[in-house]
Order: C-alpha cells, then sequence, then structure tokens
C-alpha cells in the first residue's frame, strides 16, 4: 500500500467541515479547478481551505507547492478585493515560505489578512494551516484594475 492510499491521522470529511460551520462553494474559472472550496466566516474575515486529494499530489505523493500557492493567492486576493470595495485586483508579488508538507485527505485552511491599502494597492498576508499547524506563509501585494464591476 503506498503512502497516498493510506489516511493521515488527522484526514478530515465533508461532513465533519460542514459540522464545524464550513460551506461548500462553487466557483468558475481557474478557482473552481483546485477545490472544491470551503469557506468560513471567522469573525469579521473569512477562511478558505480544500481537502487535498489525490489530484493535487505531486509526484513525490505530497500536495503540489503550486496548488498551496494558488489556495493562498485566492485568500489573500479575496480579502484584498473586500477591503477596497470589491474592486477587482490582481497579484503583482507573492512571496511563499513552505514549512512543511500536506498529505492527501488533509484540511488545508488558508487565512490572510490586509497589512496596508493604498488607493491602487493592498498589501496582505496570508498563511495555510492542517490542524492548527503553519505549513506555508505568504505576503503580496495586490493592484487595483478599476472600478467595482
Amino acid at each position: 500500500m503506498t503512502q497516498s492510499s493510506t489516511k493521515p491521522v488527522n484526514a478530515v470529511s465533508p461532513d465533519e467541515l460542514q459540522d464545524q460551520g464550513w460551506k461548500p462553494r462553487t466557483l468558475p474559472g481557474f478557482a473552481g479547478l483546485i477545490g472544491p472550496l470551503w469557506t468560513r466566516k471567522e469573525g469579521a474575515d473569512w477562511s478558505y481551505g480544500i481537502i487535498a486529494g489525490h489530484e493535487h499530489l505531486n509526484p513525490a505523493g505530497v500536495v503540489h507547492g503550486g496548488l498551496l500557492m494558488s489556495l493562498i493567492d485566492h485568500a489573500m486576493s479575496s480579502v484584498a478585493w473586500e477591503s477596497i470595495g470589491r474592486i477587482p485586483c490582481v497579484t503583482v508579488q507573492m512571496d511563499t515560505r513552505f514549512m512543511s508538507a500536506a498529505r492527501e485527505h488533509q484540511f488545508l485552511m488558508a487565512t490572510a489578512r490586509v497589512a496596508r491599502a493604498t488607493s491602487t494597492l493592498v498589501f496582505t498576508n496570508g498563511q495555510i494551516s492542517v490542524d492548527g499547524e503553519e505549513i506555508l506563509s505568504a505576503s503580496a501585494v495586490l493592484k487595483a484594475l478599476g472600478k467595482p464591476s
């Protein structure tokens, strides 16, 4: 039996997530391809997450770094978008630090916050954790594209 076919101790099911207040969310475009995405209101903020599936693994059998970067980029761009009045924005720079690997069946929870905003730029920080252990931290600069859509 390979490592990817053995459920880790901290595996989570969709039913468990719903019991914890998480809601599944379907998104169009690329963000919809990495999910299904789960969302949960955390005070004034939102948290985002996915259950790592076999399709999210790299050849080494752990979650692909590109998937982790896509998830944290989504979280940071969502808080940036909200903070500037729902004006579309794009990531112009993102620095990512990987601290630990994630495995199949684990729930990857992304949180983000705005550190500072100007009239055209939003500076954000974010992290991804598994069972409370931070596995990735990131910071990004996002640029507002114009008026709300």
